[in-house]
């Protein structure tokens, strides 16, 4: 069909090509919006895209791309899409949880879920005061993340002392850090589960190797001493045995609501079971969240198909498409 009925906004165009050539195959016209390449003006109330749906995909770990331009922006632009009416797939309130790490706990602590006990610091000195109230191992992280950089764990106070006496501490583009106690991970394996919908989508089991703790997308895999690959999502590139995995129901319920709670349309999240205590604990919320590779062999099915669906699902809320879609 011609009619441009659905707008893309990302960042990342490798990520989402399989997303594209599906939207070709079912004939949804649609545009794409570069989210570091953009402007708009908050004073029109006109809708100058000429589209109803926009599906928002830009991703925190955009700063590592020369893309730092996109974080607070596309809050911003969300916001003012939002105003005039339009749809947007993983809109304004999404992406509150997606650029910000307290957001997230905070979102946790209000459903009673278990989280890593966590400061939020903007002081060099309130992360030691911060640690007075932590059992070691723990980590600094970025409040606004991606792909698991910038993750430092330290196994004792003396150990962070002298760290925050001899380097300098990168903030992150908010100028905010996380300080939480690191989790080990029972069994060296973590688990990761997509939504879409706010619905259950997929879960897979992830085996760490022997070091890691920094897993990317969230926190607790290796990136290693070396730049971040621009092609490296955190989910599908992971170098670690992978596995379909089927989480407890109670959980699964645990996770559909965190998602609706959030508003994230679609997303995904990472938990673990606590070694020393043997107890669930969640620890990373994305909406920006890419599939696993191979997922015919991994899953037996592509998700990406199912979230081709629910867009088009959506686009039938404000715009009549053919019935075949």
């Amino acid at each position: 069909m011609d009619q441009k009925t659905l707008g893309v906004y990302y960042e990342h165009p490798e990520w989402f090509e399989k997303f594209f050539n599906k939207l070709e195959q079912k004939g949804i016209a649609h545009i794409k919006l570069e989210g570091w390449n953009s402007s708009f003006n908050p004073g029109s109330a006109e809708n100058d895209l000429g589209i109803d749906v926009i599906f928002n995909r830009m991703s925190p770990s955009a700063f590592n791309r020369g893309h730092e331009n996109s974080i607070f922006y596309t809050l911003n632009y969300m916001k003012y899409l939002e105003s005039l009416g339009l749809r947007i797939i993983n809109g304004y309130d999404a992406y509150t949880y997606e650029f910000s790490k307290s957001n997230q706990i905070n979102l946790l602590r209000s459903l009673n879920i278990r989280h890593p006990k966590t400061y939020v610091v903007n002081h060099k000195e309130a992360i030691l005061k911060s640690v007075e109230n932590l059992k070691f191992p723990i980590v600094l992280k970025p409040n606004i993340g991606g792909s698991g950089a910038n993750i430092i764990k330290f196994e004792d106070y003396l150990e962070l002392e002298n760290y925050l006496k001899t380097n300098i501490i990168d903030w992150g583009i908010d100028k905010t850090l996380l300080v939480q106690e690191f989790l080990t991970a029972k069994d060296s394996s973590i688990i990761r589960v997509e939504t879409i919908g706010g619905k259950y989508v997929y879960a897979i089991k992830i085996y760490l190797t022997e070091g890691e703790f920094n897993l990317c997308p969230a926190d607790y895999c290796k990136i290693d001493d070396q730049k971040i690959d621009d092609m490296k999502d955190g989910v599908s590139d992971r170098g670690a045995l992978v596995k379909k995995f089927d989480p407890p129901q109670h959980l699964i319920e645990k996770v559909e609501k965190i998602f609706q709670s959030a508003k994230i349309d679609v997303g995904g999240l990472e938990y673990l079971v606590n070694s020393e205590d043997d107890e669930t604990y969640i620890y990373d919320i994305n909406a920006m969240s890419n599939f696993v590779a191979d997922p015919e062999i991994v899953l037996g099915f592509d998700p990406t198909d199912n979230l081709v669906d629910f867009v088009i699902k959506e686009i039938q809320k404000k715009v009549k498409l053919p019935v075949n879609l």
